[in-house]
């Protein structure tokens, strides 16, 4: 396997570089008195720890007595955000209700909050987000409030704890960063203004 200068690998040739016979890895190992599954683990480690290093800290506070919130699989991209209630409410048909979850976010700079609806309920109940995807700025600290709507045809009754929609943590370009330019012309394009199914849906 090919390693990269600077590697721990690399810092153990040069201190085998006096020798003048050539040696391969496992003998340089050998020579040298290194461990080959320590050598592993350690640049493993390393790894994890720089990795560690760049991950964003997603700061929230959980104001409910929901669970707090948590990725169920670490492929997720989404969690879930729950109802945060005193008592049920029942949405009837074509109704829209404004749903507090008791979730404040503090965001690194560049990231904002996507408040998207969970399939589940979308598809066995009729229930959605309104404004979907919902933006929650990096500015904004105010408690998490979901607009849902109802459009199915039969009422639908939420509940303290309910699991209501989902929370993604997203990068995103904003006013901080983005330099808007004006301009009397935009650059022509082979598609050009052509949308709304002008492309056909075959």
């Amino acid at each position: 396997m090919g390693r990269k200068e600077g590697t721990t690998w690399e810092r153990i040739k040069s201190l085998a570089g006096n020798r003048k016979d050539s040696l391969d890895e496992e003998q340089m190992l050998s020579h040298l008195g290194v461990d080959r599954n320590m050598l592993n683990k350690l640049e493993e480690e390393t790894v994890k720890s720089a990795m560690e290093q760049v991950k964003p800290k997603i700061v929230y506070q959980n104001t409910s007595n929901n669970p707090n919130l948590e990725y169920k699989y670490l492929d997720d991209s989404g969690m879930d955000l729950r109802a945060d209630l005193s008592r049920p409410v029942t949405v009837k048909p074509l109704e829209r209700v404004l749903i507090p979850t008791g979730i404040h976010f503090e965001l690194p700079e560049s990231f904002e909050v996507q408040v998207r609806p969970r399939s589940g309920l979308a598809i066995k109940n009729g229930i959605t987000v309104l404004n979907t995807p919902g933006t929650v700025d990096r500015g904004y600290s105010g408690e998490i409030k979901i607009i849902l709507i109802n459009l199915s045809n039969e009422n639908f009754t939420i509940t303290h704890g309910d699991r209501i929609a989902q929370a993604v943590v997203s990068p995103v370009i904003s006013g901080r960063w983005a330099n808007l330019i004006k301009v009397d012309n935009l650059t022509k394009t082979e598609r050009g203004s052509g949308g709304f199914g002008s492309t056909g849906i075959e």
